[in-house]
């Protein structure tokens, strides 16, 4: 397998094709209005990895509650007043010629308080102070993602895709540690898998029958056990509701945390499960072309590029241009990041990586 694999159509179950495997990840740029509203910074970051050649395009995670927001320049898609940005977010993606996703998220417990009075989650959770919902309120929270995606369909949208990954709301209620209900979202994998699915359900009757949806997972961590997951991801695919599975691996190169698993690379422990129609992809620091392609012959279907696309905001036609290619070495200089389309408030958010931008010395006094 070769580089020029990547750049393969590839077509899903519902709506339309990739024109290659390179997925634009979901990734925080924190450049929302203080309620949720797309900015032109936005309008540009994503616009510019649209005209980069990224086949698919997704959003940043957004919101379905105002109690799941997870920071202050978060997206929200939990009112009908969010759709008319989204509309021109949509309009600048598929100029290009691009699929377009909007990523629908709660952050559960991981709500900060300088975002939420209250943050929630599937139990109460004494280390965030979180309170655990009711079964009503569970019941609510399918109902706003679902509503969720019937606005990202109005904006004009492909599809969406749940942000089910990362030790967020959807995440604690499939994690061992995180939910002890006692109700019917908790207790067996099937009951703690049974918002995902309802939500799935949901957005497959009130959508278009066209539209596009996918889920975002972990493999591993924030109370998961591995071989559920791959259970949870076998199931999900097969059942012909999904168009394709994200899964998030930090790095997609790694062994399992989980000694019965070590041995083969994590990415493999999910290539290899049966999945119909569905395609998969995975994530995890993918930062060159020889990685990505080392991917595919896993046998996953594409890839999520994250840190070079922030880097590169035409990394797939450096790619496509030089099967060699290597991103800019870091750190980078805050000015490289602003010329690569990162507004004032996503580099400020990327200063608290570690070693990405380059510090800048402390004023004299």
């Amino acid at each position: 397998m070769s580089s020029t694999d990547l750049f393969a159509p590839l077509t899903f179950a519902r709506g339309p094709a990739m024109e290659n495997r390179l997925m634009l990840a979901p990734m925080t740029s924190d450049q929302a209005t203080p309620d949720g509203q797309v900015t032109d910074d936005e309008l540009r970051w994503l616009g510019m990895r649209a005209e980069g050649g990224f086949g698919f395009v997704m959003t940043s995670a957004c919101y379905v509650q105002p109690s799941g927001k997870a920071g202050m320049g978060q997206f929200g898609i939990f009112s009908d007043d969010h759709i008319e940005g989204y509309v021109e977010l949509c309009r600048v993606i598929k100029a290009r010629g691009r699929v377009a996703a909007l990523q629908l998220h709660h952050a559960g417990y991981r709500a900060p308080k300088r975002c939420v009075p209250q943050a929630v989650g599937p139990s109460d959770d004494a280390e965030s102070g979180a309170r655990g919902l009711s079964t009503a309120e569970v019941e609510q929270l399918i109902r706003d993602f679902i509503a969720g995606a019937v606005r990202a369909e109005k904006a004009g949208f492909d599809g969406v895709e749940l942000h089910g990954a990362h030790g967020y709301i959807l995440t604690q209620f499939l994690s061992l540690i995180d939910n002890r209900r006692t109700d019917r979202y908790g207790g067996t994998l099937e009951n703690r898998s049974r918002v995902i699915l309802e939500i799935i359900d949901g957005i497959r009757e009130a959508c278009r029958p066209d539209f596009q949806l996918g889920l975002r997972l972990s493999p591993e961590r924030y109370g998961l056990s591995t071989a559920e997951m791959r259970a949870f991801a076998a199931e999900v695919m097969t059942s012909g509701k999904i168009d394709y599975l994200d899964m998030s691996m930090w790095d997609a190169r790694k062994e399992p945390e989980e000694e019965a698993f070590k041995g083969r690379g994590l990415a493999s422990w999910f290539a290899d499960l049966p999945r119909g129609a569905t395609r998969l992809g995975v994530a995890g620091k993918i930062m060159t072309p020889a990685v990505a392609t080392e991917m595919l012959a896993t046998g996953v279907d594409f890839v999520l590029i994250g840190r070079a696309a922030i880097l590169h905001h035409d990394f797939p036609r450096r790619v496509l241009g030089n099967p060699d290619f290597e991103p800019v070495a870091l750190p980078v200089t805050a000015e490289y990041l602003a010329g690569e389309g990162l507004g004032r408030r996503f580099l400020r958010y990327m200063g608290t990586w570690d070693n990405f931008v380059v510090k800048q010395p402390a004023p004299i006094s």
